[in-house]
């Protein structure tokens, strides 16, 4: 047998038996998590940790509890920026907020929410808009420390000059610099933003519904799951939206070819932002 495809497939099966013990000893469940990605993000971490093979990823991590977050820092995805994307969040302010000024309260669930700049993104948006009062958003993730890092709202000042741009192009009201002070060289992002805000350690792959959400933003996640998991998130995601509501994905993302596509209709097309029909 030739010795690349051989060493190969004893990768694929490290793997595997590495996320069934994940699984299994933790409940972090990435079994259903898009192979390709998940190869790549371990090779990265033998490359930094200097073990010889996946096998001795898996020894270390049911053997050493303090293993475990630096592997979960591997596996979950924790690059972001605010306003990324900014036509994404002007079709937000353009097309989807005049809707939910309609409803007295408002539920947003930001799925997946890394270290927090999505959330801090939508904050400001919907408090320029004027709709932070009657907003609650829940900011969930199932990595500890990203979660952590979101709830402080503490980002590095290099980062601010692009937030700001995307910010301004995103057709922000006001300058990005009245909602957080300057210390050293971080940027703290103000309280009040996160003063209505549920942060919550939720798994897209095991955890129950979201109930009744007018907005649900989860981007560049689906891309990291196989077309199984994908379904049942998408499933997931149908069941937590109030009938009408909005759901906002990532660029490279679509329902087309979801068992649930049949669920949501095209709301901004060229966005990725999708509505919750009646089904």
């Amino acid at each position: 047998m030739d010795a690349a495809v051989m060493s190969e497939s004893v990768e694929d099966i490290e793997i595997q038996l590495l996320l069934d013990a994940v699984y299994r000893h933790y409940h972090y469940d990435f079994r259903h998590y898009a192979r390709a990605s998940i190869k790549r993000r371990l090779l990265q971490a033998l490359a930094q940790w200097g073990y010889e093979s996946i096998s001795e990823i898996q020894s270390a991590v049911l053997h050493d509890e303090t293993i475990l977050p630096q592997l979960l820092n591997f596996l979950t995805v924790q690059v972001s920026e605010m306003f990324r994307d900014p036509s994404y969040f002007r079709a937000l302010r353009e097309k989807v907020v005049p809707h939910l000024r309609t409803y007295p309260s408002l539920k947003v669930w930001i799925a997946g929410c890394s270290q927090g700049e999505e959330l801090y993104s939508l904050a400001i948006l919907f408090a320029e808009e004027g709709l932070a009062e009657r907003t609650m958003f829940y900011a969930t993730d199932i990595n500890p420390a990203a979660l952590k890092a979101a709830q402080a709202g503490v980002y590095p000042l290099d980062r601010i000059r692009l937030f700001t741009e995307n910010h301004q192009a995103s057709g922000g009201q006001n300058s990005l610099s009245e909602y957080y002070t300057a210390n050293y060289d971080r940027a703290v992002f103000d309280r009040s933003l996160r003063e209505r805000t549920v942060f919550s350690d939720h798994s897209l792959v095991t955890d129950a519904a979201f109930g009744e959400m007018h907005l649900i933003s989860c981007r560049n996640v689906l891309i990291y799951f196989d077309r199984e998991l994908q379904d049942r998130v998408v499933r997931l995601f149908s069941d937590s939206l109030t009938r009408g509501g909005f759901l906002g994905i990532g660029s490279k993302e679509t329902l087309r070819f979801s068992a649930h596509a049949d669920r949501f209709t095209d709301f901004v097309r060229a966005e990725k932002i999708y509505r919750r029909i009646s089904r």
